[in-house]
Formats: C-alpha cells, structure tokens, sequence
C-alpha cells in the first residue's frame, strides 16, 4: 500500500488510533453515568424537558446504540484494518527474511557482538556450535559464503505479530457484539410463584419476546435479617417443552439458569397479598394447594368439605413472618391457628390429621439474555490476552556466528540482535556466547 497516499496515511495513523480510543473512553463515561433506555419522562423529571430533548436528538437514552458512538466503533476498526494491511507486509517480510544473505560487514558491527579465534576445524567447529545452539532450544541453519561458513539461530520470529494479533482481537471482539445486537436480546419478567410464561419483555420496550418453551416459577424463598432487610433469595424454575420437563434448578444471584442459549439471572421479587397453602391429608396421603387472597375463603378440589383461609397475618418488613389461618371441614367448628410463614402444622380435626403449610405469595423478577456472540467475544478476549503477552513479554531474537579462516586457525564471530527487551538478550547472549567458547 501507497504510504505517500493522504488518506492511507490518514487512516493508518497512531494518532487517529489514539483519538478515537479517548473519545470513546469520554463517550463510555456519559454511557455509565446517565440511565440507558429509560423513557422520555424519566430523562424531563431527572434532567429537565429541555436537556430531556437534547438527549433524544443524540440518541443518549441508547447511546451505545447511536449512530454516532457507533460510527466512532467503525472509525476505530477501519483504523485497525488499514493500519494492518498497510504495516503488515513489512513485519511479514521480516519474519520470513532470508538472515544468511545479511551483508558479512553488518555482523561485526552489531552492538553485541564478541570474536576469538579457534584451533579446530570448521566442520567441528559449526556442529559443535549448532549442537550447542540446539541444546538451548535454538535451530541453526548454515550457508557457505565465499571462504566463509555462516551458521544463523532465531527464536520468536512470529512474536512480531503480536501487535496484529492485537488488532484482530478488537474486530473479533466487535463482530461479537454485533451479532449479540442483532441475533440476541436482554429482557425481564416478573414471575408470580405455581405460574409459568413463554415470553418475556424486552429492556426499554414493550415488545415480547417469544421464548419458544415456558419456564415456570415452582418456588420463591427469601431470608430477611433481623432488621427486615432481605438477606438471600432463591427461585425453583423448571423449563417445559409441550407440557414435558426438560429442566429444574434452583437459581440464586450469580447462578443463573441457561437453556438454549437463553439465560436467566435471579435479579429482583415482589410481594403479594396473596398466600400459598399446601393441605396434606395424612390418613390419605392426599396432597393439595390453593392460592387464597388475604382474608377470603378456599374450597379444595380434592376435599369438597373443606374450606380454608388466611385471616390475619404478622409483618416484618414488607414480608410475612406469620399467617393465621381458618380451617373447617365436615366435622366440627372451625380450627384456628398461626403458621410460621414457610413451616408446617398439624391441625386434628375428628378422625382426621391434616399437615397445613403457608407462606405469603411472591413473583421472581428474573432478567433474561441471550447472546449469541458471547463466544466471538471469549474468543476476541483470549486472543488479545495472548497478543498482548506476545507484543510487551517476548521478542524476536537473532544470532549469527561467521567461522572465517585466518592463518591457519578459524576466528569465530558471533553477533546478536532483539527487537524488544534488549536489555534482557544482552544477558542471555553473553551466557551463549560463553557457552560456545568454552569448548
């Protein structure tokens, strides 16, 4: 590529590379601090209608959506490609270069660089010193130069693709995202506890998003502190595809549940004032349970006789701690009693024993995401992890040893050279170099 080209140049700068990533780091800022996908009259109560306007004609309320913010995304990738593509072939032809045609003046004039003269052969000479090179992990070839035996070692040739390595991190990192915008959604729903749902609401719209299976809520449990505050939560989900279970877990904050690529993170509840009541028949073994709204009657399904109800009920906080309840069926006056929200009690009544468990009636507030291109972007990030390591920890190091013959002796040159980290190479060409001369 032209380098005298304007635009190329343009377009390949650091600069521009450097700006752009500053822009977008500010642009990031406003992103976190100001609410996203929040609706206009949250923007006019907390900003002002005006700075409300502002924020809708910069697309603010979805920034990293805009067109804009976008535009800078494609500013920076079309920066990297044409950077790569214009520096590229220069590395390439450094990785590939044929070292043994180097000028034979250039080695002796290297910075590092020592000469002694040995009374062996040359043949002895290049095994031993190819042997020894091979021993510290070093492969040498070797070309016939004039009177001259020229032997060459490298190690790290493709570390200078570090920096490209890099570059190509960040656009699969992008491409990922993109097909996480186009193909994935993020939403919510809130799942009231025995009821099941097939689709949730998509973040800042009112759109449904059909699931393709229902995911019903089968339990909600919560633990207050002393204070009332909530502690710990838990909701029992179970997936179900044509009415069959194909799934059950129990998920907490930070243990989600993943089911065809479709995730969904314990986030929130609701409380209502609505109670579950399990009713255990222990002569039968007949198990039921209705939901009752607070301070009206029930009639079971399996037990036509028996009516039950909640008539009282003990906060703490915004929760329940204990509900009392109503009981009667065919045989007697009604049973009264308190149930420890979340426990069980044994009511006799005549001839019969019933096991009656209560708790106050929640809905799970689950976020819900599916992403495919997660992985593009694992992937983008493993890759700039190792291209970061290869650019700033190794290097590409180089050694050539020319065996000259010289008044019936062979005088041995051995030079070296590092693109990074020279400080460090200088050390280990001096254990080489000893290293060879030892023999």
């Amino acid at each position: 590529m032209n380098k005298t080209n304007p635009v190329v140049s343009l377009f390949a700068s650091v600069k521009l590379a450097l700006f752009t990533l500053c822009l977008l780091a500010v642009t990031s800022i406003i992103g976190t601090v100001i609410p996203q996908k929040e609706s206009f009259e949250f923007y006019a109560q907390n900003y002002s209608e005006s700075t409300a306007r502002i924020f809708q004609v910069l697309s603010i309320p979805d920034m990293y959506n805009s067109w804009w913010f976008l535009g800078l995304l494609s500013l920076l990738s079309l920066n990297l490609i044409v950077c790569s593509i214009d520096r590229f072939p220069g590395v390439w032809k450094q990785i590939k270069k044929d070292n043994l045609a180097i000028d034979l003046k250039r080695i002796g004039k290297m910075r590092l660089s020592q000469q002694w003269n040995s009374d062996k052969s040359e043949s002895e000479l290049s095994t031993e010193i190819s042997n020894k090179l091979s021993s510290n992990g070093w492969t040498t070839d070797q070309r016939k130069r004039d009177d001259s035996l020229l032997l060459f070692a490298q190690k790290g040739a493709m570390t200078r693709t570090g920096v490209y390595i890099v570059h190509a991190s960040i656009l699969i990192i992008f491409i990922g995202a993109i097909v996480g915008e186009i193909t994935g959604f993020k939403g919510s729903v809130m799942l009231p506890e025995t009821q099941s749902t097939s689709s949730i609401y998509e973040f800042g719209t009112s759109r449904a998003i059909d699931l393709g299976f229902e995911v019903r809520c089968n339990r909600f449990d919560i633990e207050f502190y002393d204070t009332g505050m909530p502690k710990a939560y838990r909701s029992s989900l179970t997936v179900l595809e044509n009415n069959k279970v194909v799934l059950e877990k129990d998920i907490v904050v930070n243990d989600p549940l993943t089911y065809k690529g479709i995730t969904f993170y314990q986030s929130s509840y609701q409380g209502y004032q609505d109670f579950i009541l399990n009713i255990t028949d222990k002569k039968t073994g007949v198990a039921e349970m209705i939901n009752l709204p607070f301070q009206q009657r029930g009639t079971l399904t399996q037990h036509k006789d028996v009516v039950i109800g909640v008539i009282n009920a003990e906060t703490m906080g915004q929760s329940v701690s204990r509900l009392k309840v109503w009981f009667k069926d065919a045989e007697g006056p009604a049973s009264v009693f308190w149930i420890p929200s979340g426990e069980e009690v044994t009511v006799q009544r005549a001839d019969t024993e019933y096991i009656v468990a209560g708790k106050q009636m929640y809905a799970t507030g689950l976020q819900v995401a599916k992403d495919p291109g997660v992985w593009i972007v694992y992937l983008g990030c493993g890759m700039m992890i190792l291209g970061l390591f290869v650019a700033f920890f190794m290097s590409h190091r180089r050694i050539w040893i020319l065996l000259k013959p010289e008044d019936g002796t062979n005088t041995v040159l051995i030079a070296g050279s590092a693109n990074k980290n020279k400080l460090g190479f200088d050390k280990t060409f001096e254990n080489l170099a000893d290293n060879i001369k030892s023999n």
